[in-house]
């Protein structure tokens, strides 16, 4: 399989007649893109907004982020979700870089919704600060959702997803900035001195621990509930083929565009054939009974010691319950000979006391951490709130709460916060790219 990204870049974004790129700017008819929102009727408010790096903006409670793009040939940019099933990872993609569409609650949030600062001292927790975004902020008649903490959010995921195709057609007929080349010969017909190489599987965790269907991610369209660990090729991830659940504390959250840019993976494939053979990706799943994590764990190292991998790097998308998943497929490849390393968040407790997993071995003695979610941020109000800045405290945020017998409420009277890192969109960065650093103590 051979996948073409054509990059085209971002400088600009701003509102005007025509939906078009030119010369780095992108312009959206915004009445042209709120009708595409409002194809779905389940969408009963809705208001497109600019936000860029700097800007002195709070947007919460953030639920999807989404990079636009447009399959050269036709087709859905996510096959078996906004369109009919086809094979993704193959051909070309055009992608509008350095920007997202961002799919922000107008009012009700929930346990997987987030927040996220482009300015200030906020702005430093989460990549998307970095980002030009169009930011969608929606609501929808959903009712029997506004008020439970597990929300599926599925018009307003769904309403982002066809926004950002919407924009990346724009480019159809256009040449890009540059072009980015992902490929990997069939593991049959490699050549002696990329075999010769150090061989590594990637191994993914998305969150599907849901029984009932909605809350998962999804695997060209299919709950990831239903699945169990499945040999894919890495361009299928980077082109579409999977898509970002609406179920997990949100700072552990893999967006759309996460996978869609899954740096890991990038950075694996930068070192095929010089330093390692990349063999692929075992999408595996996370599970809730313990027999099932067990089953994971023993498909996932079966499947590790047949393709003949030498190592495997392992992400977990969550941690608690999940952190059984995690270590359990850590020991099962470490005992079939494959030097394991993780990549997890910690979870300590706000009083510190707490296991950073609830679940240890001696065999994994390779982690690396992506922070702690129990970290408190304290924030200072922001000028500009995009969303409802009510719903952290209200509505069962993951890091928010309504008051603390020590720290108060999360939403203070004079619009300031204090929360834990648990509510910050997609801040542990877990699929490989982060702000932070490590501190030896």
């Amino acid at each position: 399989m051979k996948l073409t990204l054509a990059n085209f870049y971002v400088k600009e974004i701003c509102f005007g007649a025509k939906t078009e790129l030119k010369d780095g700017v992108l312009t959206v008819n915004k009445e042209e893109a709120l009708a595409v929102v409002r194809e779905d009727t389940h969408i009963t408010e809705a208001e497109l907004h600019i936000v860029k790096p700097g800007d002195m903006v709070r947007l919460v409670p953030v639920k999807e982020a989404i990079e636009p793009r447009y399959r050269v040939g036709g087709g859905p940019v996510f096959p078996g979700v906004t369109g009919e099933l086809m094979q993704a990872g193959n051909g070309t993609t055009h992608a509008l870089k350095d920007m997202s569409v961002l799919v922000v609650g107008k009012h009700y949030g929930g346990f997987q919704d987030g927040l996220i600062d482009m300015g200030g001292e906020g702005a430093k927790y989460t990549f998307y600060s970095q980002l030009k975004n169009l930011v969608l902020v929606a609501n929808s008649d959903e009712e029997f959702e506004h008020h439970e903490q597990q929300k599926k959010n599925r018009a307003l995921r769904w309403a982002g997803m066809r926004l950002a195709e919407y924009l990346g057609a724009c480019t159809k007929d256009m040449q890009p900035d540059d072009t980015d080349v992902y490929e990997l010969e069939p593991l049959t017909k490699r050549s002696k001195a990329v075999n010769d190489l150090p061989s590594v599987v990637m191994v993914l965790q998305p969150q599907s621990q849901m029984e009932e269907l909605g809350y998962n991610d999804l695997n060209y369209g299919w709950d990831c509930n239903h699945m169990v660990p499945t040999f894919m090729h890495p361009n299928e991830v980077l082109d579409g083929a999977m898509i970002s659940g609406s179920f997990m504390p949100c700072s552990s959250k893999w967006s759309t565009y996460d996978f869609q840019n899954f740096p890991m993976i990038r950075r694996l494939y930068e070192e095929h054939g010089k330093t390692l053979n990349f063999l692929g990706v075992i999408m595996s799943n996370l599970n809730v009974a313990l027999e099932q994590k067990e089953r994971a764990a023993i498909f996932v190292a079966q499947m590790a010691k047949s393709l003949g991998a030498d190592s495997a790097v392992v992400a977990e998308e969550g941690y608690g319950n999940p952190d059984a998943d995690f270590t359990a497929c850590l020991v099962a490849l470490e005992e079939a000979g494959i030097k394991t390393v993780g990549l997890s968040n910690e979870c300590t407790g706000r009083d510190g006391a707490s296991q950073p997993l609830v679940s240890m071995n001696e065999k994994e003695d390779a982690i690396v951490s992506c922070g702690n979610v129990s970290s408190l941020i304290e924030l200072p109000a922001m000028p500009v709130v995009l969303g409802e800045l009510e719903s952290l405290s209200r509505d069962g945020l993951s890091g928010g709460w309504g008051n603390d017998e020590k720290l108060g409420p999360s939403v203070r009277p004079d619009g300031s916060i204090i929360m834990e890192n648990n509510a910050m969109f997609c801040g542990d960065r877990v699929v490989g790219w982060s702000t932070k650093t490590m501190v030896e103590f």
